[in-house]
């Protein structure tokens, strides 16, 4: 389990392979989530300060146009 503290993308914003969407703290470290390819984001599941589980969706990205 860990919390989101910072977003650092928004919906609708194209982001490259590699590119950080958001820091995640967990067992007092913090750890930047970047986008596995690139893509669109089409959603945000999350927001800042919430608590998220191990597997829990954060984000969805769309293919590239």
């Amino acid at each position: 389990p860990g919390v989101v503290v910072k977003l650092l993308v928004k919906e609708g914003e194209r982001v490259e392979a590699d590119q950080p969407l958001l820091i995640l703290e967990a067992m007092k470290m913090q750890n930047e989530i970047a986008a596995p390819a690139a893509g669109k984001v089409t959603a945000l599941h999350v927001r800042e300060g919430q608590a998220v589980a191990s597997g829990a969706k954060l984000a969805s990205l769309s293919a590239p146009e």
